[in-house]
């Protein structure tokens, strides 16, 4: 199914739109600026959310729940946005987890998120209007659909880390930030990820208990792929004998700060190094089976595994509470487990793919939600 462009989508939102206006294409600054109008007409509509609370669409059966809590060390660095009815699209919704580190970077991850959501769906609209002036068939198969996203976030990321290094009043020479995006299209999740924030789907196993799948990867410095690239770039991956197993990205002199993850925004200090901001970009198709997917930044992450984010998400009665809950549990494991060192900013997204009408047969009931105080056993990556 092509979908409407996003012009006509804002002339259905604002009739004061022109014809002429909506003829144009995503190729100049009109489309871009007709993206930036559909999101400011999304925050107005309460369609998007970009601070702790719940956004729900009457035309889906999409529901958000979104929390965020400062850390210990300064500024709340962490920043996250659900935008439904993404581009005026009834079956989509955008959700995105940006974690900033450095000086600048609660400015860096607050300027990513106001970038990506409408770079992205003007890019999404130029490659489909591509794929349709070439005689490809509206009625497009899922392939082909998940290449365009896939080639849209490329492209996507690309330009506003270019963006972003031509900032002037924004200083990402030594701050970054990463981002981890997920744009559900009807049935399908297509996920983009630079850094180490990650993505987990709730499913359904065959014994009828919700277990995790993680969809993205945790991008280290110390991956094989990542180490290898960042080598042959001539930057330098270790860890500082005062931090066993954590990793950094080096300049080759070593002497500058190192970054414990391998893809960022900003961080032009590396950039030549092995850094990169290409997102890994997958597709998945949901199933009955599936109930929800949480986003989350590392800060979640590094107290709490999969399994244990899958109970307290499932166990908590209201839905509405459910990332506030994740949230709170991850405070308390940072307490227990990494006394004497500054909690992080925690931050998440819980986004339900059914109403409580229409929801799949409940999960038997899960263990008691004290588990998160043990330590993870999983792996970082899928």
């Amino acid at each position: 199914m092509l979908f409407p462009s996003l012009l006509d989508g804002l002339a259905r939102r604002r009739s004061t739109v022109s014809i002429k206006r909506s003829r144009r294409s995503c190729q100049n600054d009109s489309g871009r600026e007709a993206a930036d109008e559909l999101a400011k007409d999304a925050k107005k509509s309460e369609l998007m959310l970009k601070s702790s609370g719940i956004v729900k669409s009457n035309k889906s059966d999409n529901f958000a729940s979104v929390c965020s809590k400062r850390g210990q060390k300064g500024i709340n660095q962490d920043c996250a946005l659900v935008w439904e009815e993404f581009g005026c699209q009834e079956d989509m919704v955008f959700c995105g987890i940006f974690d900033g580190h450095g000086p600048w970077g609660h400015v860096v991850a607050k300027r990513v998120r106001e970038s990506v959501p409408s770079s992205l769906l003007c890019n999404w609209q130029e490659a489909l209007t591509s794929t349709t002036s070439v005689g490809m068939d509206a009625d497009m198969g899922l392939d082909r659909n998940i290449d365009i996203w896939r080639q849209s976030c490329l492209k996507t990321y690309a330009s506003i880390d270019q963006e972003l290094k031509q900032n002037t009043k924004i200083d990402s020479f030594r701050s970054g930030t990463t981002a981890l995006t997920i744009v559900k299209q009807g049935e399908n999740l297509i996920v983009a990820n630079v850094g180490d924030s990650r993505a987990v789907l709730a499913t359904l196993s065959d014994d009828g208990s919700l277990v995790p799948l993680q969809l993205t990867i945790d991008f280290r410095p110390n991956l094989p792929e990542e180490a290898e690239r960042i080598k042959q770039s001539k930057g330098l991956v270790f860890c500082l004998h005062d931090e066993p197993g954590v990793y950094r990205v080096w300049m080759p002199n070593g002497e500058t700060s190192g970054l414990a993850i391998s893809r960022a925004f900003g961080d032009y200090c590396v950039k030549d190094f092995g850094l990169i901001s290409v997102p890994h970009v997958t597709q998945r198709s949901i199933t009955s089976r599936d109930h929800f997917v949480i986003l989350a930044s590392d800060g979640v992450w590094d107290v709490i595994s999969n399994q244990e984010a899958v109970e307290i998400v499932s166990s908590t009665l209201d839905r509405e509470k459910s990332a506030k809950k994740l949230v709170e549990c991850a405070v308390r494991a940072w307490k227990y487990k990494k006394r004497g060192i500054a909690m992080d900013d925690i931050s998440a997204i819980c986004l339900f793919f059914h109403s409580t009408s229409s929801s799949p047969p409940p999960p038997p009931p899960p263990q008691p939600v004290h588990s998160f105080i043990k330590p993870s056993k999983e792996a970082a990556g899928i």
